[in-house]
């Protein structure tokens, strides 16, 4: 268990988790489920309450989430394809992909997002196709705040019911974590190494 993290929620309570899971967002490696397990601790302890906790730790994911959505937003869509066409082959990507990326945001980008909120990594990365497909906004907010309400929940309740125990799941976390960014890693150098590029459109 990180010592800034639980000396930052024992001294800013709810404005530090609500700072904490703002960060989380930005920066994915500060971790969720310790931030949001370590308040269902102090819940039990009597130091924090239920609600409130929920409110800000829902608040700050929103607000983290938010900033991936605007730089989408800034970006753009038509700004995306000389980019791909340049450097697809280093972000192994082409342009039909990012095509069928568009066309899906358009058809289940709520569910989309608030399905991707419970998955490791993608829960944060899913707001920049957001942003970049110019999903309405409110819609954006709603979704992703619906999907973080629930995890947050699941995250206080896990730290409520093991307490002091709950400090035991960084053991189960980190490899778990780490075997999701080898695999990613893995998956992108075989992306890589078989890249070939799209054919060009015969004018």
């Amino acid at each position: 268990m990180s010592d800034w993290i639980v000396q930052l929620i024992d001294g800013g309570g709810y404005w530090g988790i609500a700072l904490l899971m703002v960060l989380e967002n930005v920066f994915p490696p500060v971790p969720s489920e310790l931030i949001m397990g370590i308040g269902g601790i102090r819940v039990g302890q009597g130091q924090m309450d239920f609600v409130p906790l929920l409110f800000a730790g829902t608040i700050g994911t929103t607000i983290g989430n938010l900033f991936w959505y605007f730089l989408g937003i800034k970006l753009g869509y038509e700004r995306l394809r000389p980019l791909v066409e340049r450097h697809g082959r280093w972000a192994t990507l082409r342009w039909r992909e990012v095509e069928w990326l568009h066309r899906a945001f358009q058809r289940h980008g709520e569910k989309i997002v608030f399905f991707f909120r419970f998955m490791p990594v993608f829960r944060t990365i899913v707001s920049l196709p957001a942003g970049l497909f110019s999903m309405n906004i409110w819609k954006f907010i709603v979704w992703t705040a619906g999907g973080a309400l629930i995890w947050n929940i699941v995250l206080v309740g896990a730290g409520y019911l093991l307490g002091a125990h709950f400090s035991r799941i960084d053991d189960y976390l980190s490899p778990i974590a780490n075997a999701s960014v080898g695999i990613m890693v893995v998956a992108y150098l075989w992306r890589l190494f078989t890249w070939k590029s799209e054919p060009k459109k015969e004018s």
